[in-house]
């Protein structure tokens, strides 16, 4: 009976010590592009971020951890999260047509507010219901327009591709709300 078991481990031992071929590169063998009719769209619409009231769209999540005080509403660090409504036009009563969620900090340490931001701009109706913009930028809020980069999307805008152009409408430096008219050019499938 022991002979038996000694043969069985042995025998499990072996058999765990045979190495199997497997099929395991992380990519697959590369093919010629065949791009596919791209459209180039237009969008306009307007981004209203509410810092201030009993429901604001604008959150601080994080901020530098400093000792002094001074009247900078976003010193260097500060992060924000952000679920901002967008609609056709720049009164808050305009037609919400989807949402900006987004996350952005402050990234410049000099007096000129720079912002580096993440937005999904993702629509709730219409022809691009369901789809969304993924932006990935700079945000150089001193300028008066500013151009940020469209990195891709998803739904109708798979694959997207192009650029925002984002001009302040309304800033109310007292509570920080603002109204951002987004003029969007992207090129996608």
């Amino acid at each position: 009976m022991e002979k038996k078991i000694i043969y069985l481990a042995l025998i499990l031992f072996l058999s765990t010590r045979t190495i199997t071929p497997v099929q395991s590169k992380y990519y697959s063998e590369s093919h010629p592009y065949e791009p596919v009719h791209e459209k180039k769209t237009h969008l306009r619409f307007y981004l209203h971020d509410i810092l201030s009231g009993t429901k604001p769209t604008a959150v601080k999540i994080a901020g530098p951890n400093k000792t002094q005080t001074d009247n900078d509403p976003t010193p260097f660090g500060t992060t924000f999260a952000i679920d901002d409504p967008l609609t056709e036009g720049p009164e808050i009563t305009s037609k919400v047509i989807g949402n900006a969620r987004r996350i952005y900090a402050s990234s410049s340490q000099d007096k000129n507010l720079t912002l580096v931001l993440y937005v999904d701009l993702g629509f709730t109706c219409g022809k691009f219901k369901g789809s969304s913009l993924s932006v990935f930028s700079r945000n150089l809020v001193t300028e008066k327009v500013r151009e940020l980069a469209v990195v891709g999307g998803r739904g109708r805008f798979r694959l997207a591709r192009g650029f925002v152009l984002v001009k302040t409408q309304y800033f109310n430096a007292s509570n920080g709300d603002a109204v951002l008219e987004y003029n969007v050019e992207v090129v996608h499938p």
